[in-house]
């Protein structure tokens, strides 16, 4: 038994055979393929050959962001006020008044002994430090950005380190605080520190640190790292007066700010936390 080539039916209602038409249509959904399979194809081999991908721009701002610590001015880093929106115990609003600019210089005596060993794999390539006080003058915190000459990979191991052995909440490894003379910080020396909070950020070569104490120069027998004293409900001296909200906040805004000069075309930053810009520049 056989069977016929189907009909079809023309503009006229005519039969007509429908195999060549199905050859046709076939063969236009081959050639659709393999076009469509042959631009993917290139568009891939294009995007190898000019590495245009995520890494590289991650790679890009990495390098660009190891490069500010000379091209920036440093009250862009270090505003003479920053405003913290909330940033205080219940959420109230902290306004941070800088007393005082470290000169930019290596790391030499600018931590603890232990601290140093654990920070020496990623490497020094700067170290820039700015002491503020709040508006009542109660209080003092030293922010600190060290610039590493480590790759992403070794940023990404200390980060990883920290994390996993907490490093970040040891008493031993506390950053120490810029007692400028003359200023309110003037008694701000290692037996008056409070509170401190230490970031390792992975997407750039940089650490950011804070460290907060009482204004008078009152020794703290017990500090508190930032992320305990800053919990509601916090019983000790420094959780009870806000040296966590201190450190934690100042450090987190010179960090965000950071991270907007680093994505500013321009090389700037905008941002609604800082304030009053000079152009001043670290050396």
């Amino acid at each position: 038994m056989s069977f016929g080539v189907p009909e079809g039916y023309d503009e006229r209602v005519r039969p007509r055979p429908l195999g060549g038409r199905i050859r046709t249509r076939t063969a236009a959904v081959a050639a659709c393929v393999v076009l469509g399979v042959g631009l993917i194809g290139g568009a891939v081999t294009g995007s190898w050959l000019t590495g245009e991908d995520g890494a590289d721009s991650a790679v890009s701002a990495f390098v660009t962001a190891g490069e500010l610590w000379h091209s920036v001015p440093v009250d862009q880093l270090f505003p003479p006020t920053v405003q913290g929106q909330g940033a205080g115990p219940g959420g109230a609003d902290r306004t941070w008044t800088r007393i005082a600019v470290a000169p930019d210089s290596g790391c030499a005596n600018a931590f603890d002994p232990l601290l140093s060993d654990v920070l020496a794999p990623v490497g020094c390539q700067r170290l820039l430090r700015a002491t503020y006080t709040d508006a009542t003058q109660s209080y003092v915190t030293t922010v600190g950005i060290l610039f590493t000459k480590a790759d992403i990979s070794t940023m990404t191991a200390l980060s990883t380190r920290f994390k996993n052995e907490n490093l970040a909440n040891r008493t031993d490894l506390m950053p120490r605080p810029y007692a400028a003379k003359g200023t309110l910080a003037a008694g701000f020396g290692d037996k008056q520190r409070a509170s401190w909070t230490v970031s390792v950020l992975t997407d750039a070569p940089v650490v950011v640190y804070a460290v907060s104490g009482w204004a008078d120069g009152r020794r703290v027998d017990v500090p508190e790292p930032a992320d305990e004293a800053v919990t509601s409900g916090g019983t000790t001296a420094p959780a009870q007066a806000g040296l966590g909200n201190e450190a934690q906040g100042l450090a987190d805004r010179v960090e965000r700010s950071l991270r907007k000069t680093v994505d500013s075309p321009s090389g700037t930053s905008e941002t609604s936390d800082t304030s009053q810009t000079s152009e001043k520049k670290t050396s």
